[in-house]
């Protein structure tokens, strides 16, 4: 009897062995993507967050990697006196808006005619179109340069719309596109039975069924002109240069200033960021817009 009971036992204790480490894979399993994501969420986030800590502290205190200081104004100070960065502000904001403008009003229609009247070029134009991304901007920076500089462009908000616009433009036809293609077309095929146009299809349906599409897209584009240097640098001075001049202004021959250059890159990035963070809902359901059916 001994034995019948010694032999009953075993088999429950490998059971209990075995569930244990199946529980503890589990829920390895689901910590490591949380803590994956958190790793690279602080990797992503400590660049701005050294830059805020140095924007307030002194010059001196600048060249210090201690984390605890007296926190200062003065960079701030420093940096609204020597410009005016309401200027430069309102240049990107205009910059911005306009880029949005264009490419939404170029893009929506292009997208429309690929998506719901595609031809057997359609795949090979949106590829085309992406590709044009890959070229290096500084391959086309002397023609662009001197066009703008005989055509009048140069140093203007137009030029710089321009410009951005027609870099931005790829983005937007694809996003759009996509967007457009997880839309029914039996939908638009009902308006156009009931005896709506092409720019009542677009307007009266095809949009109000993408505004999270359309609303990503352009929260997009607004940071992607907002961030842009290399051609506000090169195409701009006084009269049109946005914040990111406004930045590069802080670097001199005599040296990187860095409290002054964190407290600018501050006051550049501050508000794109907290659009960012108020519009994030927006902007991650549009991103995921028609991903799931």
């Amino acid at each position: 009897m001994s034995d019948v009971t010694t032999t009953a036992t075993i088999p429950p204790q490998r059971t209990v062995a075995t569930t244990s480490t199946t529980s503890i894979f589990s829920v390895i399993q689901r910590i490591t993507p949380g803590a994956a994501a958190w790793v690279i969420a602080l990797l992503l986030f400590f660049p701005i967050f050294w830059m805020t800590i140095t924007a307030f502290k002194t010059e001196q205190q600048a060249y210090t990697s201690s984390l605890f200081f007296t926190p200062t104004l003065e960079s701030f100070k420093e940096v609204l006196a020597r410009g005016n960065y309401f200027a430069f502000a309102w240049n990107s904001i205009q910059i911005a808006v306009g880029v949005t403008v264009v490419c939404l009003i170029l893009a929506v229609p292009c997208a429309y005619s690929m998506a719901f009247f595609p031809t057997k070029r359609t795949q090979k134009v949106l590829l085309w179109m992406l590709s044009t991304k890959m070229m290096p901007s500084v391959g086309v920076l002397v023609p662009i340069y001197l066009l703008w500089k005989n055509t009048g462009l140069l140093d203007s908000v137009s030029g710089l719309v321009i410009v951005y616009a027609l870099i931005n433009l790829p983005i937007a036809v694809w996003m759009s596109f996509t967007y457009f293609a997880e839309i029914p077309r039996d939908i638009l095929e009902a308006g156009r039975i009931d005896g709506a146009s092409t720019w009542q299809e677009i307007v009266h349906l095809l949009m109000p069924m993408s505004v999270p599409g359309l609303a990503s897209t352009s929260l997009l584009l607004v940071i992607l002109s907002w961030n842009e240097a290399f051609w506000s640098i090169n195409l701009s001075s006084s009269n049109a240069a946005p914040l990111t001049v406004f930045i590069a202004s802080y670097s001199s021959p005599e040296g990187l200033f860095w409290a002054k250059l964190s407290a600018a890159s501050l006051l550049a990035v501050g508000p794109i960021m907290i659009l960012g963070w108020l519009s994030q809902k927006q902007l991650v359901r549009g991103l995921t817009f028609g991903a799931v059916k």
